[in-house]
């Protein structure tokens, strides 16, 4: 392989900052433009240790063994289009840590890039306890930074602002316009796929706690406009499907048309296939509705799963970790050795 020179990159890097202060090139119905037709981001969060590199090392083809991620980690792919084209790149960040370092979100999410990002929650199913708490906290952070990065103004001509509108409505255009819940959900920003890791200790699950797991999940699913799928390491075929469609996200690849609602399977539901009254009402076996006090559905769903799977106290572990130096499966022996020795002095 030809050694690229750092001329070469210079000159890459000042043709891209040129094409971005010049505004050449534009959006029309709603496609993306220029800067963003092969260069997409795709920012990977959910629990720890719930398989996000896994699925990422799956998707890139790349037969390695996967290794606890460090805070905030980088790596792209590419794919070609047809011979003789440039190649398609997709910016893979991955956020490690689970919910205790969120606030880096305000790395891979930039003004920059927000009009081509998308972003993948990732759940760990084997933890159900974990898992309202985890999509909550990472999805509102992610969508704070992601409206802050949408609000900045970019070094472009005023003709971009349309541009910048219509991808922050991307989402609802996967609703058709009669589709009955329209104004019923609350649309992510940016494109979002969620995926249930760890399907084969899942399914192992008594029936009645895994309709109420695979219920929540697609209504948080529909609710937020995302797509869902269910998968594990140890099935081909699951994973085959989660990367047809994170191709989607990370290179624009057609969308696939595989569809499962039956809760004794796998689900894979597209986004904007699914809706509430296919949905139902949430599973409330044991559970008065009318005492729960909720303020909205997405609060009733909530109140509901919790009931079921009591949320676990994090709270602490948060604290303890907010300074990633101290968490274990970062550490030195060597390098936290001279550290003690010199916080004693």
């Amino acid at each position: 392989m030809p050694k690229i020179s750092s001329d070469t990159l210079w000159e890459l890097a000042s043709a891209e900052v040129q094409s971005r202060e010049d505004g050449t090139g534009g959006e029309e119905d709603g496609g993306v433009d220029p800067v963003s037709l092969n260069e997409r981001t795709v920012f990977f969060i959910g629990n720890k240790a719930g398989g996000k590199t896994t699925i990422l090392l799956r998707c890139l083809d790349r037969d390695e063994p996967p290794k606890p991620t460090l805070a905030l980690e980088y790596t792209f792919g590419r794919r070609a289009r047809g011979h003789n084209t440039p190649k398609d790149i997709a910016h893979l960040w991955e956020l490690g840590g689970g919910t205790s370092l969120s606030d880096l979100v305000q790395i891979p999410i930039t003004a920059q890039n927000v009009r081509s990002l998308s972003v993948v929650l990732v759940l760990d199913l084997s933890k159900p306890n974990a898992l309202w708490g985890t999509m909550e906290r990472l999805l509102q952070t992610t969508r704070t930074q992601v409206e802050k990065a949408s609000s900045k103004p970019q070094r472009t001509v005023e003709s971009k602002a349309g541009s910048k509108q219509q991808a922050q409505n991307r989402p609802l255009m996967v609703l058709p316009k009669d589709h009955p819940d329209r104004e019923l959900i609350n649309p992510f920003p940016v494109p979002l796929l969620i995926i249930g890791s760890k399907f084969d200790i899942f399914q192992d699950f008594d029936s009645e706690k895994r309709k109420v797991i695979c219920k929540t999940l697609r209504f948080i699913s529909h609710y937020y406009a995302a797509s869902l799928i269910f998968t594990s390491s140890k099935s081909e075929s699951l994973m085959s499907k989660t990367k047809s469609l994170f191709t989607q996200l990370g290179f624009g690849t057609e969308k696939g048309k595989s569809m499962s609602s039956d809760l004794s399977k796998p689900l894979i539901i597209p986004a904007g296939m699914d809706s509430l009254s296919q949905i139902g009402s949430p599973p409330t076996t044991d559970v008065d509705i009318g005492t729960l006090h909720a303020k909205n559905p997405l609060d009733l769903w909530k109140k509901v799963f919790e009931v079921v799977f009591p949320p676990e106290n994090t709270s602490d572990h948060h604290r303890e970790l907010k300074d990633p130096a101290k968490d274990p499966q970062y550490s030195e022996p060597q390098i936290d050795s001279m550290r003690a020795q010199k916080d004693t002095v």
